[in-house]
């Protein structure tokens, strides 16, 4: 980790220094990474691209305001999280019309996944509301839970990794994870046990 460390300061040194395609190198380590972040705030992937996209162009723009103290994705992945925030900050305002939007172009993509997957319609049905209460549960969740869960289960990332990217202690960490696992299993648990009831 440390190797992976110094290796990202180099290339900043370099980019620093006008080397611009040490900067390319940093994009091709780190964009599927952060698409992956993104995608979770997001979910239309034509605009977390633009938002990873932008979070690049920033982190260059910024480059040398960053003083190697933390790791450069952790750098990186703070003006991610802070773009996707400002972008869904600016959809809310728009309010009812991409809201709408929003949920049609969902409801859209659930069935098709269903329709690639070929399964019966119940179980259609069944994967589409447990999909949905999923998303129920980290949309109701305070920031720190959604991120924490986010980074542990989609992104795949290390308990120490998250307390160094949350700038907080591992011990706040497993709470969080643990308090949002609880918020999704409360969420689902319903849907569950309707669906043993239909079974017997």
């Amino acid at each position: 980790m440390t190797k992976e460390r110094d290796v990202d300061q180099i290339l900043v040194e370099c980019v620093l220094n006008g080397d611009k395609q040490a900067f390319e190198l940093l994009v091709l380590k780190y964009q599927r990474k952060l698409m992956r972040l993104v995608m979770f705030f997001i979910k239309d992937h034509a605009e977390a691209e633009d938002i990873v996209q932008e979070a690049f162009i920033k982190a260059y723009r910024g480059l040398s305001s960053f003083r190697g103290e933390s790791a450069f994705y952790t750098w990186l992945y703070r003006i991610g999280v802070n773009s996707a925030k400002n972008h869904i900050n600016s959809q809310k305002r728009r309010v009812q019309t991409s809201s709408d939007n929003d949920t049609q172009s969902k409801e859209t993509t659930a069935e098709s996944d269903g329709q690639n997957e070929a399964n019966t319609p119940d179980s259609v049905l069944a994967s589409k509301q447990l999909a949905e209460k999923v998303n129920e549960a980290m949309s109701s969740m305070q920031e720190e839970l959604r991120i924490a869960i986010s980074l542990r289960e989609i992104d795949g990332m290390s308990y120490e990794e998250i307390a160094d990217m949350m700038e907080c202690p591992i011990g706040t960490v497993r709470s969080r994870i643990f308090r949002a696992r609880e918020i999704i299993a409360n969420k689902i648990r319903p849907l569950m046990d309707s669906s043993m009831d239909k079974r017997w």
